[in-house]
């Protein structure tokens, strides 16, 4: 009876020793355990992308021009000579006309020389040569109602070349905020539209991103060319509006 016992206690050390080889070699594996998947969880999430566009019209607040001075003469320096005269009269004019030194800054300066022939000899004839100097300022109104007094003083000056008239507002981010608030209540009523027409309900947004290349951007009106010539009173020039563009593109989910 008492061999017995050894025998049996025997085996029990034993069995409990290959059970902890077998755990500390890792080759005891518990099963893993298998959780039915839900249906909706394996099906692509649906969702709809829409692009929305806000407009705005708002009134400029400043405008921008080029005024030159171009001069012909038969030597490089009597066209410098008088090129620089004339461009000090206009600058004089401008500040008179209420634009300030910031607002007046050098947008170019060329010299070339241009050959030709006089009419009575023809090509067949000596060529001339004759030699232009150009001098232009690119300048900031900041009170657009006399953008047109500010160009005629130039013009009276000597100015004898202007390069259009653009309208802009300085500060744009209180306008840029309000035509992107109109441009996601345009996606956020596209979305509803489409999602009624099929049938589903529109959940809560996945992505949103201004559109690049497109937002924001102004229409305005301009004056491309500007007469030079003589004549009584201040040209009269409108401002009209701008026009400030906002796209936006939102992802939403699909319930």
């Amino acid at each position: 009876m008492q061999k017995s016992n050894i025998i049996i206690t025997t085996l029990t050390a034993v069995a409990v020793i290959l059970v902890s080889g077998l755990f500390l070699n890792g080759r005891w594996q518990a099963a893993t355990p298998v959780y039915a998947q839900n249906e909706s969880s394996s099906a692509a999430q649906r969702y709809i992308t829409v692009v929305g566009e806000g407009i705005i019209s708002i009134q400029p607040d400043i405008a921008k021009t080029t005024i030159g001075v171009e001069t012909i003469k038969a030597t490089v320096k009597e066209a410098s000579d008088e090129n620089q005269q004339t461009i000090a009269q206009v600058l004089d004019a401008l500040k008179a006309a209420g634009v300030a030194d910031d607002d007046i800054q050098t947008a170019g300066f060329n010299i070339y020389t241009e050959q030709f022939f006089p009419p009575e000899s023809g090509p067949q004839g000596e060529a001339q040569y004759r030699y232009h100097v150009t001098n232009q300022v690119q300048v900031t109104i900041r009170d657009i109602d006399k953008v047109g007094d500010v160009l005629d003083a130039a013009i009276e000056a000597g100015a004898n070349s202007t390069y259009g008239v653009e309208f802009q507002l300085e500060d744009q981010e209180a306008a840029q905020s309000d035509a992107r608030a109109l441009a996601i209540e345009s996606a956020n009523a596209k979305a509803a539209e489409l999602a009624k027409l099929t049938n589903v309900s529109v959940g809560q947004v996945l992505s949103v991103s201004e559109v690049i290349g497109n937002s924001p951007y102004f229409s305005a009106p301009s004056a491309q060319a500007y007469g030079m010539g003589g004549g009584g009173g201040g040209t009269p020039i409108s401002a009209g509006e701008l026009q400030l563009t906002m796209q936006v593109q939102v992802t939403y989910a699909l319930e």
